[in-house]
């Protein structure tokens, strides 16, 4: 096992003892390395480095620091590593982490970031995120706001945009179901991705996986708990270039997320809803107090991303690719009829890991797609 495959590893198992978007965690991979801090969470050892990581911080603050690493150091005692990754494997869940060719660029300039993102479905997600909007609002939406949900989501995918949600009844179920109806969708869950959470959307997760993805920063078996929602908001946030708020209440999560993509420098943008509705407060709130766009359909979304997420008349989105000596071979091999990855890997004469890891940029760059074969060369 090579050191990269050590990071990797590492991160995998820190998902499973450290709630998502710990900011001492964070900067500890930064200073010391995902392999280091994992070797001493789990030989019992106190965090790496000469001190604490802020030098400054009271002893208040050094006592809970030090509580904290006690409780991963329990939790890690748990962790069969190649059991988790075996695990997940089998359910179709794949670990990816910085750095991998499927990573989202987005989500580099997020802080604290994903330790990594445990994915499942035949998507790819860098390559769905490339052109992708959030549309997210309240649980409890009426059916103006589903409506408005469902055909904004609709056209967006005819001019494939990628509808990225969280999985949620109301706003955020309507909004998957209409975009997987004409493309790819993304649902990002808090909880782990064998756990259907809402359980009345099972089926509808089970659709999504087939050409889009489902995303999570926990792994398997993880339950959601009232924080890890507004952890995942930041997520959500973070993968698009623009968050939409469809309906939402005056304590909806939705302009939790809304806050977030605003702080990261995202599009925000709402729908106005009756004045007399409750569920459109926060959209009203959004467009009054806090600068949002007023958008009433895909049209107006088109418009204001259209430097990031304009219409295409027709074909991928093509990205600017540096390709390796390496990567050049594998496109090469791809044919036109589609193969799968092992036979790929055999006919350009790499491993198939390397295949997988090329495969993943020329994904990501708009040069390969799937099909029901594996891989072909992306349609114009």
């Amino acid at each position: 096992m090579n050191e990269r495959d050590d990071q990797v590893r590492a991160r995998a198992c820190l998902t499973a003892v450290a709630e998502p978007g710990n900011t001492w965690l964070a900067e500890l991979l930064d200073r010391h390395g995902a392999a280091r801090v994992w070797t001493a969470l789990a030989g019992g050892q106190a965090p790496p480095g000469t001190g604490p990581v802020n030098a400054d911080a009271g002893p208040e603050t050094h006592r809970a620091m030090e509580r904290t690493w006690k409780q991963w150091r329990a939790r890690a005692e748990r962790v069969d590593p190649d059991g988790l990754l075996g695990a997940s494997a089998e359910r179709g869940v794949r670990f990816v982490a910085p750095g991998d060719p499927e990573w989202p660029g987005r989500l580099d300039g997020l802080d604290p970031g994903p330790y990594g993102l445990w994915v499942r479905g035949g998507g790819d997600l860098r390559n769905l995120c490339l052109r992708s909007v959030a549309l997210v609002g309240a649980r409890a939406a009426t059916s103006y706001g589903e409506h408005v949900a469902s055909e904004m989501a609709c056209t967006l995918g005819e001019h494939s945009v990628v509808t990225v949600s969280g999985g949620a009844y109301g706003i955020d179920g309507a909004a998957h179901r209409a975009a997987h109806a004409v493309g790819a969708t993304v649902v990002v869950l808090a909880c782990g991705l064998d756990v259907d959470y809402p359980r009345g959307h099972a089926a509808l997760f089970a659709d999504v996986a087939r050409r889009g993805v489902l995303v999570s920063e926990r792994p398997l078996g993880a339950t959601p708990r009232a924080r890890d929602f507004l952890v995942r908001n930041r997520l959500i946030a973070a993968l698009t270039p623009g968050t939409v708020v469809v309906e939402a209440g005056r304590r909806s999560g939705a302009l939790n997320t809304a806050t977030h993509a605003t702080s990261m420098g995202r599009s925000v943008m709402a729908v106005p809803g009756p004045v007399t509705s409750a569920l459109s407060v926060g959209c009203h709130a959004l467009l009054r107090d806090h600068g949002a766009l007023c958008v009433t359909g895909a049209a107006d979304v088109l418009e204001y991303l259209a430097g990031e997420a304009g219409p295409e008349p027709s074909g991928p989105v093509r990205v600017e690719a540096d390709l390796s000596p390496e990567t050049e071979r594998v496109l090469a091999a791809v044919p036109r009829t589609g193969a799968g990855t092992a036979s790929i890997a055999l006919e350009c004469g790499g491993d198939l890991e390397g295949t997988m890891r090329a495969l993943g940029v020329l994904a990501a760059a708009g040069l390969v797609e799937r099909c029901a074969a594996g891989w072909r060369p992306t349609r114009t």
